[in-house]
C-alpha cells in the first residue's frame, strides 16, 4: 500500500526517482546498503522532527550524519524541535518510520549541503522493504527543500 502510494507520486507529479522493492529490510541504513550492495556512503535519511506546534520538519541528511535540533531550532528561529514518534511520523506523512521517503507529504523540508554532493542516492521508499534512487537535485525539486547546514 505505502509503495503503490509512493509509486503514483512519483508518476503523477514527474518526479525522476527510481523506486526499487527487494525482499528484505532497508529499515537501517546499513541494511539498504547491504541489500543494494552499495556503500551507506549513498543513503540519505529522512529525520522528521515536531515543532513546539506539532508541524513536521523533515530533515534529510547522509547516511552516516544526525540532524542537529538544535541547527534546525536556530535556522527556523523556533525552540528546538523534538525527534517524532513511528506513530506522529505515520499520521503526519503517511509512510512508516523507517521507509519514509525525502517527498511526498505536506511538510518543511531542510536538505544538509553533503546530500547534494553525491551524482545519485538512496533513499526510503515508502515502506522497510523499499527505496528510492534519485539525484539530489531532483529530490530537492521534488520536495521543495532548502539546503542548510542541519547535521552534527
Amino acid at each position: 500500500m505505502y509503495e503503490d502510494k509512493m509509486k503514483t507520486y512519483i508518476s503523477a507529479n514527474g518526479v525522476g526517482a527510481e523506486h526499487l522493492r527487494f525482499n528484505a529490510s532497508c529499515h537501517s541504513v546499513e541494511e539498504a546498503a547491504e541489500t543494494v550492495g552499495a556503500s551507506p556512503k549513498d543513503f540519505v535519511k529522512s529525520i522528521c522532527l515536531l515543532d513546539p506546534d506539532g508541524n513536521l520538519i523533515v530533515g534529510v541528511v547522509k547516511g552516516e550524519d544526525r540532524v542537529s535540533t538544535s541547527r534546525v531550532g536556530k535556522i527556523l528561529g523556533i525552540e528546538r524541535p523534538r525527534t517524532a514518534l513511528p506513530e506522529e511520523i505515520l499520521e503526519k506523512t503517511g509512510y512508516p518510520c523507517g521507509g519514509t521517503p525525502p517527498f511526498g507529504f505536506e511538510a518543511l523540508f531542510l536538505i544538509d549541503p553533503k546530500v547534494t554532493e553525491k551524482e545519485l542516492v538512496y533513499a526510503g521508499g515508502g515502506s522497510e522493504t523499499s527505496l528510492l534512487r534519485v539525484p539530489p537535485e531532483e529530490l530537492q525539486r521534488a520536495n521543495g527543500g532548502k539546503v542548510v547546514r542541519i547535521r552534527k
